[in-house]
C-alpha cells in the first residue's frame, strides 16, 4: 500500500527567490519537489533546478558517511570516530596557539536560522577567525546606504504597481523567476521593461528592450541619462528641492561631460539613453530592480549611486510601483545574538575576497585548522589557485558538505551534512519579505546530519555543552522572537509562510534614515578608476548565473567535458579560432582550457561563462580571477577580469590528447 505524503517546506539555497514548496513522499521516498501556489509571493513558481534538486538528494556520488584522510585516501569512520578528532584539533589548537588559529569559513550555500548557531559554537569556544566582507552583493548595499541611509527595497509585490521597470544587470529568467508574471504583468498593461546588460541575458528576450554598456562603466549610461533628463526639464523638482541633499553638486558633477562623451564611455547610444531617460520620467512609476553582476567591479558603487540617483531626479522615489530595489536582510528576521559575536568581539576576521592570502599572510597565530560549511571557496572564491594553497598549507580541514568537491578534496576530515528536506528549521529570504518553514520531508540519507546535529555533538566534547544543546524547538523559538513579535507563532510559521512587517513602498513619508533626513546624491566621481580596455587582455570576463544550477552545485558527473566560453563570432576569427574549437583562456592570474562558444548578440569586448564548474572537472573559471576588494563594502569585483584567447599549441594540444591536461 502507497503511503503518500505532502509537505510544504520551503528552499533554502543561495537564491532570492526562496521559494515555498511542495514536497511529495511515497513510502519514505522523496518522488516530487514543487513550486506551493499557498506561497502568497511564489505562488507556485519555481524553478526547474527545484524539480532536479531530487536527483542531488539520492545522487550515488553524495558522501553519505564520515570520512577521514590518510596517506592512502579517504576511509569511512564512525561519526564518533570523526568528531572525536575534530574536537581534539580544536581543544590542542585552542590550548597551544590560541582560538584565532582556528578559520571558521561560513559560506552562503544555506541561510536559515539555525544555521547562526554554527558561528555561536565558535564564539563559545572562545572566538576564532571569523571572515568579513562578501562575495555577492556587499557594495551593492553599501553604495544604497549613502544615498537612502538605510537600504530598504520594495516589496516585490509592490512592482504590480510598476509602469515600466527597469532590470539593471538582473536576469530573472535564471535566478528570479518570481518576478517573471510581474514582468508579463507590466508588458500586459502596456507598459515596459528595459534589461541593461553587457550580456544579452535570457531575460532579455523577454523584454521591450536591451541597452548593453560597456561592461562597468554603468555609470556613464546613468549620468548621460541624468543630463537628458535635466536638459529636458523632466526631473521631479519638488522631490528634489524639499527632499534631496547635494543636488546642485551633483549637476555640476554631469557639467564636466557633454553627453556624446558621456555615451562614449559607457559604450551606448545617445538614442538608448535617451530611451532610458524618457522611460523614467514620463512613463512612470518606474521600478528599477539591480542585479548582482552590477556589483562585480572594484569601484561599483559609483553606477550604483548614480542609478539612485536617476530615480530621484525622475521622481520615483517613495511612492508604490517604483524605487531602486537591491535586495532584503535575509538574517533580519533573526535574534542575532545568537551569532554570539557579544562573546568574542575582538575576534580576528580575513577578507572573504581575498581568503587565500588572507589565510597565508595570517600570523600571531597563523591559521593551523579551518571549518568550511555550506561553501566551495576553492571553486567560488576569486584566485582558486591561492585559496588551494592556503588550504594545503592548514593542518587541518574539516569540510562539512554533500559531494566531494573542490574543497572537500584539500579537507582531511569530512563530515555529511542533510539537505533542506531532511531537516527543519526556518528561512528568511534576500528576494523577498516572507520567512517560510523548512519542513523535513523525509529521514537523513545514510548517516548525514544536520549542521546543528553536528554542531550540538560536538558541543557535548566540551564544556559550554549546557549552553549550545537545546532542542530545536526551543533554539528555533529564540532565533525567531523578532517573528513572534511580529505576530507570528511558531505554530504558524510551520504550516505557512509569514511576512515580516515591513513596508511595501519604503520611503513613502519622504524621510530617509540619514543624518539629514534627506536622499543624499553622489558627490564625488573619479572616472579614471573606471574599468578601461587593455589591448594585452581584451575581453572582460563575465562569469554568470547557470541555467541548471546554482553555483558549484552540481556533481562531478554533471559537468561537460570542456567548460564553454562564449564570444563574439568576429572576435574568434581575430583569435585565429574557430567556434566549437577548444582553445586557451588566459589573464595575469592564470589559465583554463575552454570550448570556444559563438553568440552573435555579445558585445565583442567580452567573454562570457557559467560560473560554478569545478576545477577537478577541468572547470574553474575562478583560476583567471584576480582575488581584490571592492573599494566600498568588502565585495568582491569579479568583473574586473580581463582575459584573452589563443589556440592551443602543439604540445598543449597533445596533452588533451594523452589525457594529461
Amino acid at each position: 500500500m502507497k503511503n503518500v505524503k505532502k509537505i510544504f517546506t520551503t528552499c533554502t539555497r543561495d537564491c532570492p527567490n526562496t521559494c515555498g514548496l511542495l514536497a511529495t513522499v511515497e513510502n519514505g521516498r522523496l518522488i516530487s519537489l514543487k513550486g506551493s501556489p499557498e506561497h502568497p509571493f511564489t505562488q507556485g513558481k519555481a524553478c526547474h533546478k527545484t524539480s532536479r534538486y531530487i536527483e542531488r538528494v539520492y545522487s550515488k556520488e553524495r558522501i553519505v558517511t564520515p570520512q577521514i584522510k590518510t596517506a592512502e585516501g579517504w576511509h569511512p569512520v564512525s561519526w564518533e570516530h570523526a568528531l572525536d578528532r575534530v574536537a581534539a584539533k580544536l581543544k590542542e589548537v585552542c590550548s597551544t596557539t590560541g582560538s584565532e588559529g582556528i578559520l571558521y569559513y561560513q559560506g552562503y550555500g544555506e541561510r536559515t536560522g539555525l544555521k547562526l548557531l554554527n558561528k555561536y559554537f565558535f564564539n563559545l569556544l572562545g572566538g576564532v577567525t571569523f571572515l568579513h566582507g562578501s562575495l555577492c552583493g556587499g557594495t551593492g548595499q553599501a553604495a544604497q546606504n549613502l544615498d537612502f541611509g538605510q537600504r530598504i527595497s520594495h516589496d516585490p509585490l509592490d512592482h504590480y504597481n510598476s509602469k515600466a521597470m527597469i532590470l539593471w544587470a538582473r536576469n530573472p529568467a535564471t535566478t528570479n523567476v518570481s518576478l517573471l508574471p510581474i514582468i508579463k504583468h507590466i508588458r500586459n498593461q502596456g507598459g515596459r521593461v528595459i534589461v541593461i546588460d553587457p550580456y544579452k541575458n535570457p531575460t532579455a528576450k523577454l523584454a521591450d528592450y536591451h541597452i548593453a554598456p560597456r561592461p562597468g562603466n554603468d555609470v556613464y549610461l546613468a549620468l548621460a541619462t541624468a543630463k537628458i533628463i535635466f536638459h529636458n526639464q523632466w526631473e521631479h523638482t519638488h522631490f528634489l528641492t524639499n527632499h534631496c541633499l547635494d543636488v546642485e553638486i551633483f549637476k555640476a558633477l554631469l557639467d564636466g561631460f557633454n553627453l556624446e562623451e558621456l555615451c562614449a564611455k559607457g559604450g551606448i547610444s545617445i538614442e538608448e539613453a535617451e530611451l532610458l531617460a524618457d522611460t523614467l520620467s514620463n512613463k512612470g512609476p518606474v521600478s528599477i530592480l539591480l542585479g548582482w553582476g552590477l556589483h562585480r567591479y572594484r569601484n561599483a558603487h559609483f553606477s550604483i549611486r548614480a542609478i539612485d540617483a536617476l530615480s530621484a531626479i525622475s521622481g520615483n522615489i517613495g511612492i508604490p510601483g517604483g524605487g531602486v530595489s537591491q535586495g532584503f536582510e535575509e538574517y533580519g528576521p533573526y535574534d542575532q545574538q545568537y551569532w554570539g559575536d557579544h562573546l568574542s568581539p575582538q575576534s580576528r576576521t580575513l577578507l572573504m575576497p581575498e581568503i587565500g592570502s588572507a589565510i597565508t599572510s595570517a600570523t600571531n597565530p597563523a591559521i593551523r585548522m579551518a571549518v568550511i560549511s555550506a561553501a566551495n571557496p576553492v571553486c567560488m572564491a576569486p584566485d582558486s589557485k591561492s585559496v588551494a594553497a592556503a588550504l594545503n598549507r592548514i593542518e587541518m580541514v574539516v569540510y562539512i558538505g554533500h559531494f566531494m568537491d573542490d574543497t572537500a578534496d584539500l579537507a582531511d576530515v569530512f563530515l555529511p551534512t542533510t539537505t533542506f528536506l531532511e531537516e527543519s528549521d526556518v528561512m528568511a529570504s534576500y528576494g523577498h519579505n516572507y520567512v517560510g518553514p523548512v519542513n523535513q520531508a523525509i529521514d537523513p540519507i545514510g548517516e548525514c546530519r544536520s549542521d546543528f546535529t553536528i554542531f550540538s555533538d560536538l558541543a557535548r566534547r566540551f564544556d559550554f555543552a549546557e549552553q549550545f544543546c537545546k532542542p530545536t524547538e526551543l533554539w528555533l523559538a529564540d532565533i525567531c522572537s523578532p517573528i513572534l513579535q511580529a505576530g507570528c507563532s511558531m505554530e504558524q510559521l510551520r504550516q505557512a509562510p509569514f511576512r515580516m512587517p515591513e513596508p511595501m513602498t519604503p520611503y513613502s513619508d519622504f524621510h530617509f534614515p540619514t543624518e539629514t533626513g534627506k536622499f543624499q546624491f553622489l558627490t564625488q566621481f573619479a572616472p579614471e578608476e573606471m574599468p578601461v580596455p587593455d589591448p594585452t587582455y581584451p575581453y572582460t570576463l563575465l562569469t554568470v548565473a547557470a541555467q541548471d544550477h546554482i553555483c558549484s552545485e552540481r556533481t562531478l558527473s554533471e559537468h561537460p567535458a570542456r567548460a564553454s566560453l562564449y564570444l563574439h563570432p568576429e572576435e574568434i576569427m581575430k583569435s585565429g579560432l574557430e567556434a566549437e574549437q577548444t582553445a586557451i583562456a588566459e589573464s595575469a592570474t592564470g589559465q583554463i582550457i575552454v570550448e570556444i562558444k559563438a553568440d552573435h548578440s555579445l558585445r565583442p569586448d567580452c567573454a562570457v561563462a557559467e560560473r560554478g564548474g569545478w576545477l577537478k572537472a577541468g572547470h574553474g573559471f575562478n583560476l583567471l580571477t584576480q582575488a581584490m576588494t571592492s573599494t566600498l563594502g568588502n565585495g568582491t569585483p569579479y568583473y574586473e577580469t580581463k582575459i584573452r584567447i589563443r589556440p592551443l599549441t602543439e604540445i598543449e594540444a597533445g596533452c588533451i590528447n594523452n589525457r594529461l591536461l
